[in-house]
Order: structure tokens, then C-alpha cells, then sequence
């Protein structure tokens, strides 16, 4: 679920900070840019693990802050496909059924990965496994809230970083047609830099409620 990722970035260590050890600004400075952040294609950074090497410092022309190339290992989450991972249930929607793991929100189990045969209960809001068995049909909910045993199947990385403006054709001065209230939703939601997507799909994974017994 963590591995430890070699990385190289230039620092730049303010001057009130001169007077600290140079690796006590060095690490501060790392977990303020990392922390917390997902880096493209390697995964969402925890904290630094350790610095493996400082080289020169350097202060240029009109900036008093010292700029140095550091190498250092981080800590990072980024689960192996087909790695068990145990999270709880944060919501379901007709996409499917979104996990947390506390730290890490953006797991999704997309309906055709749940146990089948699965359905929508559109007044609950859940998920239903429609667990056959002798004596019939008994639906089990997955709730929110409940812990679940969930395969990694497959990541996806969306770079968020920021683009230039879009050239879309100005509107003629004298149109008579309304300007728009907002821009659209689809434009405005916010797209997750990192997503998991995880399967339910066999036996012993689900609910850990359902293999308790």
C-alpha cells in the first residue's frame, strides 16, 4: 500500500531560515511542497522518509533565498493492482460504491464489480447484493459507514495541472441573446488526480460483515 519513492527537486530555503540546520529547512520545505499532494503517475505523498544527498547551494542575483538540489526518498501511497486493501463505505451513487480509507477518498467499485446479482435501491441510496441461497433471496445492503474488503483492479492519474485560457470565439457585440448564468457543471466539478478502481466481485471480498459468520 506504501513504498518509498527515490525523488530530486530544487529547494528554496527563505533567508529567516538561514540560521536553522540546512536539513531541518530542507525537510519542512519538501513536506510543505509534497504532503498530502498526488504527484502524476507515482502516486499521493505522505511525508519525507529520509535525504539522501545535499548538493551546492546557490543565491541568485535578486533573490536572497538560498536554491539547493536535493535527494531524497519519500513516502508515498500507491497500492500494486490486486492488492487487498479494508476501507469503509463513504457513499453510493448509480455509479457505484465510493470508499475512503480515512487519508484516501477517491476509490470507486463500479457496478458490474460487485457481487452479483446487484441493484440500486433508489430510496435508500445503497447497493444491494441479492445473495441467493435455499431457502431464496436475502438482500444485503451495503451501508454507509460499513467496512469492505475491496481488490485494486486499476488506477487512473489525471494530470490537474493548470491550463492556459480556452480560444473560444467571442459572441457578436449586438447579440441579442442572454449571457449565460454560470459555466457548465461539468466544467466546474472537480476531477480527482488519482482514482482507484476496485472490484467486489469474488468470494470473501464485500462487506466484512457478510464473511464474519
Amino acid at each position: 500500500m506504501f513504498v518509498v519513492v527515490e525523488m530530486v527537486d530544487t529547494v528554496r530555503i527563505p533567508p529567516w531560515n538561514f540560521q536553522r540546520q540546512l536539513n531541518e529547512a530542507v525537510a519542512e520545505e519538501l513536506n510543505k511542497k509534497l504532503a498530502n499532494k498526488v504527484v502524476y503517475n507515482v502516486g499521493l505523498c505522505i511525508c519525507l522518509y529520509d535525504i539522501t544527498k545535499l548538493e551546492d547551494s546557490y543565491i541568485f542575483p535578486g533573490d536572497g533565498a538560498s536554491h539547493t538540489k536535493v535527494h531524497f526518498r519519500y513516502v508515498v501511497f500507491h497500492p500494486f493492482l490486486d492488492e487487498i486493501l479494508v476501507g469503509k463505505i463513504k457513499y453510493c451513487s448509480q455509479e457505484g460504491v465510493y470508499v475512503t480509507l480515512g487519508f484516501f477518498d477517491d476509490i470507486l467499485i463500479p457496478p458490474e464489480s460487485l457481487q452479483q446479482p446487484a441493484k440500486f435501491d433508489e430510496a435508500e441510496q445503497v447497493w444491494v447484493w441479492e445473495y441467493e441461497t435455499d431457502e431464496g433471496t436475502h438482500d444485503l445492503y451495503m451501508d454507509q459507514g460499513e467496512e469492505i474488503r475491496f481488490r485494486v483492479v486499476d488506477e487512473l492519474f489525471l494530470d490537474t495541472s493548470p491550463t492556459g485560457p480556452t480560444t473560444d470565439p467571442e459572441p457578436p457585440a449586438n447579440s441579442n441573446t442572454a449571457p449565460t448564468a454560470a459555466t457548465d457543471d461539468s466544467a466546474q466539478k472537480k476531477e480527482a488526480p488519482y482514482t482507484l478502481m476496485a472490484s467486489i466481485s469474488e468470494p470473501g471480498l464485500g462487506l466484512l460483515s457478510w464473511w464474519s459468520s
